[in-house]
């Protein structure tokens, strides 16, 4: 394992670049399939599409704009004092480096399932903690281990496909545009494919993080502790202003969370993508106990997405290269190869192919619902094709298109760029242990998405 992993840190050292130009280099790549493969492709056609999908009418900022607060209110709530009490103390269980990147991991995957967005930056604040403890560990092995936990988030309850497939009204819902039906999470990420999936992954990446502990050092940054020595701003000395009063008033943040709870109540406990960015706000705001506190923390949180809006706009415009056609009656890139990777697919075959093309599509299209809605419609319309049209099976061929898009992520830098920001660290320095994890869940998801078909 020590080998495998040292092999692949050397080449990804080599020729991973940064993930800002992996982006520009992606769209380059696909502007050429474009021109070859799109009948009657044209420059300005191709320009139109692609500032369609960054500013233009078929943008993604509604999306993005999701995903960032999921992310954000994740962190937010990870930061609360309880919370953040709570991570220092169980990063210093730890008695080595091996043991600390186990809890990374364990910690990013536990809390994945329950939200991305805070599993994804809870393991990685534990392994700043981690590190802090152990100066001769590799900060880039402990992040990368918290990276690892996170190709689960799919078979959550954050899961942007399965919660979409049970909202009507979501613009990501391709199987109610097709069909009529919502198929809830009971179908889906409850399903004994997925949970059991899902623990035979985690066992398997857990003995593979124990195995690759690298025998150099990496030290963290110095910069990287910067804001836990910044001192707490002192109390105003003498009577507090209105404004002061109506700041540190705890009453407010408890009206938000009753408010909050009583809507999850009235709408029957609805999971989406919008009720967790708000239970996740309301929870932040009521664990930070005062509106200041839960502002500076929120702000504080926000500065780890400007990677993401930095490349957000290069992939709006990779979906819009994706689906661009010169007359309606041409295929978009997206359909062609969608429709390459399922060609010939029967009832049993078809998962498995719908995972492998999504392990392809999420190179292009690294987000859960925007991948969604560029595969879905082919991998649906591929299975009522051929006559399967219950919620089961569809439920699977969403659940083959989201695990697809967890386990590129370990090969893909566009979600593991919020880690990086918090560690400080660059790519090269933590990719090449996630290759491993890549290969792990290509065996052990592929295998499930073969098997499923068979068992449902």
């Amino acid at each position: 394992m020590q080998s495998l992993t040292a092999l692949c840190v050397r080449y990804v050292e080599r020729l991973m670049p940064d993930p800002y130009l992996f982006a520009v280099i992606l769209t380059v790549l696909v502007a050429g399939m474009v021109a070859l493969l799109v009948h009657g492709a044209t420059p300005s056609g191709m320009l139109k599409a692609w500032y369609g999908g960054v500013w233009g009418s078929q943008n993604i900022f509604t999306f993005a704009f999701q995903m960032v607060l999921i992310l954000v209110t994740g962190y937010t709530l990870a930061e609360a004092p309880v919370l953040k009490r709570a991570i220092v103390h169980i990063a210093g269980k730890p008695n080595n480096q091996v043991q600390g990147a186990l809890l990374c991991f364990t910690v990013s995957a536990v809390l994945s399932l329950l939200n991305w967005g805070l599993g994804l930056v809870a393991g990685a604040l534990v392994a700043r903690q981690v590190a802090k403890r152990f100066a001769d560990a590799h900060f880039g092995y402990l992040i990368a281990a918290a990276f690892m936990g996170f190709i689960v988030w799919t078979q959550g309850l954050s899961s942007s496909i399965a919660l979409a497939n049970t909202d009507s009204s979501s613009p990501i819902n391709v199987i109610h545009k097709l069909t009529g039906m919502t198929v809830p999470l009971s179908q889906t990420i409850f399903q004994p494919y997925s949970w059991l999936s899902a623990i035979a992954v985690l066992t398997l990446l857990a003995l593979a993080v124990w195995r690759m502990a690298p025998a150099q050092s990496l030290a963290p940054d110095p910069a990287v502790f910067e804001d836990e020595t910044q001192p707490t701003p002192a109390p105003t000395e003498g009577k507090k202003t209105f404004a002061e009063w109506l700041e540190n008033l705890w009453i407010l943040n408890v009206l938000v969370f009753a408010a909050g709870m009583a809507y999850f109540v009235l709408s029957g406990f609805a999971l989406n993508i919008s009720s967790m960015i708000m239970l996740f706000t309301i929870t932040s705001a009521l664990l930070h106990r005062t509106p200041i506190r839960f502002i500076r923390a929120f702000t504080g949180a926000a500065k780890v997405s400007g990677p993401l809006l930095l490349q957000y706009p290069l992939y709006g415009g990779l979906v819009g290269l994706l689906g661009y056609q010169a007359t309606k009656a041409d295929k978009p890139l997206q359909t062609l190869l969608a429709q390459a990777v399922v060609n010939g697919a029967t009832e049993h075959t078809l998962p498995f192919l719908t995972f492998v093309g999504s392990l392809i599509i999420s190179l292009f299209v690294p987000s859960g619902g925007g991948h969604w809605a560029v595969q879905g419609p082919i991998a649906v319309d591929s299975a009522l094709a051929i006559g399967q049209r219950s919620p089961e099976y569809l439920g699977l061929i969403s659940m083959a298109v989201a695990v697809g898009e967890g386990v590129a992520n370990m090969i893909q830098p566009f979600w593991l760029l919020p880690l990086l920001a918090i560690a400080k660290l660059n790519v090269r320095q933590v990719m090449g242990f996630t290759v491993v994890a890549f290969l792990i869940g290509v065996v052990v998801l592929g295998a499930t998405t073969l098997i499923a078909p068979y068992v449902l």
